[in-house]
């Protein structure tokens, strides 16, 4: 199965560019084994498609001990923000990105998808986006 997350445009352009190990999140998926691609929507001003990825492992703690494990390769420059992220959270969920493709040509799924409505955090996928991603990862990437 695959995932489009929704990501700020800063960290998304961090994982294309290889320095951003770790994406962090409140929430997981239900079962991450199963998870095949993760699409990266890059949130607001870019509202496109821009890459993907592939999910490696995903690790669960409290935000001090995420910080400590995945700190130096979370693509945060400041602990301060980080934590604020994960405020009034005891849990957080470290996702460890690899095999990223940064799309060619970025898709904006408005312009494909009547009434498109990016997720908040992220949406499974069901084929819905096949014909706009085409073969997946290997479609006009680097």
């Amino acid at each position: 199965m695959d995932v489009l997350l929704s990501i700020k445009p800063e960290f998304a352009e961090k994982i294309l560019g290889h320095e951003k190990r770790y994406e962090f999140r409140k929430t997981s998926f239900r079962d991450p084994s199963i998870i095949e691609t993760i699409y990266m929507y890059a949130s607001s001003p870019v509202q496109e498609i821009v890459g993907s990825f592939s999910l490696s492992s995903v690790s669960e703690g409290t935000p001090a001990e995420l910080w400590r494990e995945f700190g130096s390769d979370s693509g945060i420059d400041q602990r301060s923000r980080f934590m604020d992220y994960f405020a009034n959270t005891d849990t957080g969920y470290a996702f460890e990105v690899t095999d990223v493709q940064r799309f060619t040509e970025p898709v904006d799924p408005k312009q494909h998808i009547k009434d498109f409505r990016p997720p908040v955090s992220f949406q499974y996928l069901r084929g819905e986006y096949d014909s706009l991603i085409g073969a997946g990862p290997n479609s006009g990437n680097d």
